[in-house]
């Protein structure tokens, strides 16, 4: 290894690589989870609010290994397949009655609620992984979920997660030098799923929805992570949707993907184009966001 890699928004330099690898030798037959939390508890990773990074940090040794830079200890228990998906199921007495009418005739009888235990979880999960073209995927790091109710049923999944490493558009756009973005990353969310359930026709739903959400998406991330936000970031796929919705709810379109995945550097793969919108969270997210320490 003769450059530093960025996994896991983390500067891998070639000592970590030595440490990693001596680690390895002298505790590596106690599996690879407790090489993880012992990493994390050598580099002091923590998320926002005070976890040690134990998932991100065993998604980057895979990652070195993956690189032929270090050689894991055998897992002690089976692990996922390649290509496993979550399972998941629809809420049970699923009601699939279509809703139509105009806002105003719901509005009074919606709740947006954030997803805080199992139950509520499950049944995110079963619609984002019915009903969402990208399907459900466990979450990896800070990730909030909102559910929107009529009565007691759930009509829209909204979640938020970690923004991207390095998107050229919305860089430019923020006016981030790369110290910059490294140190104030966390600064930024992204809006990873957003799901009207099929059968929903309510006017400017999608948009009330989105702007609902945001008026308190940052006081529930500093409540939970402890953490505050200055924008957020969301990816849309330009062969499906037009971003209508966004549009609508004051999101602004800062540009479009080249079309490759965070680690293709040779472009041997090639992804559907997305154009990339970002919501300002607070007025002063440039000179936030623009902090180097």
């Amino acid at each position: 290894m003769d450059q530093d890699l960025v996994i896991r928004r983390r500067v891998i330099e070639p000592a970590d690589v030595v440490l990693i690898r001596q680690l390895i030798v002298a505790e590596g037959a106690q599996g690879r989870s407790h090489l993880s939390n012992r990493l994390c508890e050598l580099w002091d990773w923590r998320q926002a609010n005070g976890r040690y990074r134990q998932i991100a940090c065993r998604d980057l040794l895979r990652r070195l290994e993956t690189k032929g830079l270090i050689q894991l200890p055998p897992p002690l228990k089976a692990a996922r397949r390649a290509g496993y998906r979550n399972i998941t199921r629809l809420p049970e007495l699923w009601d699939a009655v279509a809703l139509a009418g105009p806002l105003a005739q719901f509005r009074s009888r919606l709740q947006l609620r954030l997803v805080h235990n199992a139950a509520e979880a499950r049944v995110y999960a079963g619609l984002i992984g019915t009903y969402h073209y990208l399907g459900y995927q466990q979450a990896a790091g800070a990730q909030l979920k909102y559910l929107v109710w009529y009565a007691d049923r759930p009509i829209a999944c909204v979640s938020f997660g970690p923004a991207a490493w390095k998107v050229a558009s919305r860089d430019r756009y923020i006016g981030w030098s790369a110290p910059a973005r490294q140190a104030r990353l966390a600064g930024v969310v992204n809006n990873d799923r957003f799901l009207m359930v099929p059968g929903i026709d309510i006017g400017h739903l999608a948009s009330y929805v989105l702007g609902w959400t945001l008026r308190r998406l940052r006081a529930d991330w500093r409540q939970i992570y402890g953490q505050d936000l200055a924008l957020a970031e969301t990816f849309i796929e330009a062969d499906r949707f037009d971003g209508g919705a966004y549009a609508a709810a004051n999101w602004v379109c800062v540009g479009q993907t080249q079309g490759r995945g965070r680690n293709d550097r040779a472009f041997a793969r090639a992804l559907p184009l997305k154009t990339v919108w970002v919501y300002a969270l607070r007025a002063d997210f440039r000179t936030v966001l623009s902090q180097q320490a």
